[in-house]
């Protein structure tokens, strides 16, 4: 018995409210199969969907699918199956689905199928759990016959980013760029260095101790090793002055008398004046 997706609440976004802005030329431009007759709109319809789904500038002719454009063009599949079929590519997985984390890898596939962001870290983390029972290809499917995706799209329409307000378009974020990615660039260029490339660069003769030591990967597991005190400033620095320094009596009332001062007789000069 397989455990059913966990339900999410969907928010308030953009593409949920209906807009009244004028017409401008940051609408998005619907691409139609029905509408093409000739082969430069077939051919403006392929380029939208790789812009849409393999970003702007991963456009290269390495990166293309002559295969399904060739059936695209014959109207052997529809667009929606060609949009399917890129997201399951080589290409879409080695500079998408490789370098992301499941959660990312959801808001980027939401965004560039759906044309909207994940709503929470709940949905990522719920749409998460169908990547890890049915792959990427299984996640795929599920979005692109997902019942949101037809009322949206269709089958002859172009996947676009409903209703963008602000920001960067969705197509054109790097996927690369993350803390996900940048760690595992880390982990990959230290993982390599072993014993015996530190002691071909190290000078003068060291103990093998030291040269092992200096491998980074060895010095960050000592290091997440450590257990680092949780310290409060304010209440140690309290803790350690409140036996040394005594808060002198400020009230009014004391017991011991207050010394007084008596007036002296001084001689000025005027009282030797005589008087008329």
């Amino acid at each position: 018995m397989s455990i059913p997706l966990l339900e999410v609440k969907p928010k308030t976004q953009n593409q949920r409210v209906p807009g009244y802005e004028v017409p401008n030329e940051d609408d998005p431009i619907l691409y139609r199969l029905v509408d093409a007759i000739s082969d430069a709109d077939v051919d403006a319809i392929i380029w939208a969907a790789y812009r849409q789904i393999l970003s702007e500038h991963l456009i290269l002719d390495q990166y293309r699918q002559p295969f399904l454009e060739s059936q695209l063009r014959n109207r052997a599949i529809t667009v929606r199956d060609f949009v399917r079929g890129l997201g399951k590519s080589d290409t879409f997985w080695e500079q998408i689905a490789e370098l992301n984390s499941n959660y990312r890898l959801v808001d980027i596939i939401f965004k560039r199928f759906l044309g909207r962001a994940s709503y929470s870290k709940d949905e990522q983390i719920a749409q998460s759990i169908v990547i890890a029972t049915k792959g990427l290809h299984g996640f795929i499917d599920s979005v692109v016959d997902s019942l949101e995706y037809g009322t949206n799209f269709g089958d002859d329409i172009v996947p676009y980013q409903r209703r963008r307000m602000e920001g960067r378009p969705f197509n054109l974020a790097n996927p690369r760029y993350n803390d996900y990615w940048r760690n595992r660039q880390i982990e990959l260029g230290i993982s390599i260095r072993s014993y015996y490339q530190v002691r071909r660069y190290q000078a003068g003769n060291l103990d093998r101790q030291v040269i092992r030591q200096a491998i980074p990967v060895n010095f960050l597991n000592m290091v997440q090793s450590l257990a680092v005190p949780q310290l409060n400033p304010q209440r140690d620095v309290a803790r350690a002055t409140s036996s040394l320094i005594k808060i002198p009596d400020m009230t009014r009332e004391s017991a011991t008398p207050k010394p007084t001062v008596k007036p002296v007789a001084v001689a000025l000069p005027y009282r030797y004046l005589p008087k008329i």
